[in-house]
């Protein structure tokens, strides 16, 4: 599935996401030279849907049109099937920000050669670039609380997310080649989002390398996802619709990043037996029963808790996840 390429073909620059499948068949890594090495390796459109990593790739491609990059850059472009149809993935598509584990798919494979291929380069740090559907700031996540993990993490924003789960991710595989880092850059209609990536991806090309001193406590407010909220596939979910298995309240994006305390309301079950919500913490273990309760049929919160990723797609809903749930984390002895 996957081509190298050596050079950024004549007119690539100028097309939108939903356009790369004129010129490119699928996923294609490219190794572009630079005045320094290793490379820096960036990651984007691992979902169709999230265009700011390649607009940010273009602006800063097009800064350096016409000379040599100030270091080595390999570039993935990703799903580009799924970009055609601005879509996160398609139906017979695994989502490419969970195939970077072994599996048996072909998606598996393909992310497998990328990572080969980064390994056998060497690799000065990983960038993964993403937009998100809700009202979320930006922020970036780190696997590991390593120093320089953190430095490349705070370049983009203080606020920091830590997190282990979901198996799969591209960031956690890169982990161990090197510090890496997600991005998340808001809405993907969002024009700061792409200023923001664009910035930041211009001022790593420039870094000579990444501070392996502790951070500062000032400098970072980290969080630590601790559980992941699903539904199952047959759980009907929405806002408005008749015959919801789960009706959530109407502004629920606007609890992100909100340290929302006991009995928050989050919406209504038909049923008032059982919680729809499949919750799993970093050790997979179901914890429902811990993050929620039902007062009636109203879903409500048990302890306070911050959620991220809260969106009204539905669609994002059933095929990623409602939420997940993050609390404060006390600072690592590196950090001073």
């Amino acid at each position: 599935m996957l081509t190298i390429r050596y050079e950024i073909p004549n007119g690539l620059l100028d097309l939108e996401a939903h356009e790369l499948y004129k010129m490119l068949d699928g996923p294609t890594l490219f190794h572009l030279q630079g005045h320094r090495t290793p490379p820096l390796f960036i990651s984007v459109l691992l979902h169709g849907n999230e265009p700011v990593g390649w607009n940010a790739v273009r602006n800063l491609l097009h800064q350096h049109q016409h000379q040599v990059l100030p270091r080595a850059l390999s570039l993935f472009i990703g799903n580009i099937s799924a970009a055609r149809h601005r879509m996160r993935h398609l139906d017979n598509q695994p989502d490419y920000n969970r195939i970077w584990n072994p599996g048996n798919t072909s998606e598996h494979a393909m992310a497998k050669q990328v990572f080969d291929e980064i390994s056998k380069n060497g690799l000065f740090a990983s960038i993964d670039i993403h937009n998100n559907s809700g009202l979320n700031p930006h922020y970036a996540c780190v696997n590991k609380l390593q120093p320089s993990f953190l430095h490349l993490a705070t370049l983009f924003d203080r606020t920091v997310i830590y997190f282990r789960r979901p198996q799969g991710v591209q960031s956690l595989a890169f982990a161990e080649l090197g510090p890496a880092v997600t991005l998340e850059c808001g809405k993907p209609d969002n024009p700061q989002g792409i200023a923001h990536a664009t910035e930041y991806l211009t001022a790593c090309m420039h870094l000579a390398d990444i501070p392996s001193r502790p951070i500062a406590k000032h400098d970072i407010e980290l969080f630590h996802t601790v559980a992941v909220v699903r539904l199952a596939p047959e759980v009907q979910v929405g806002f408005h619709e008749d015959g919801l298995d789960l009706r959530l309240v109407e502004d629920i994006d606007h609890m992100n990043f909100r340290e929302l305390p006991i009995n928050t309301l989050l919406g209504w079950q038909q049923s008032d037996s059982d919680i729809l919500l499949r919750i799993s913490d970093e050790q997979d273990r179901e914890v429902a029963a811990q993050y929620f309760y039902l007062d009636g049929n109203a879903l409500r919160i048990r302890q306070p808790v911050m959620p991220s990723m809260l969106t009204r797609d539905t669609q994002i809903i059933r095929q990623d996840c409602l939420c997940y749930l993050m609390e404060r984390m006390t600072l690592p002895k590196h950090v001073t």
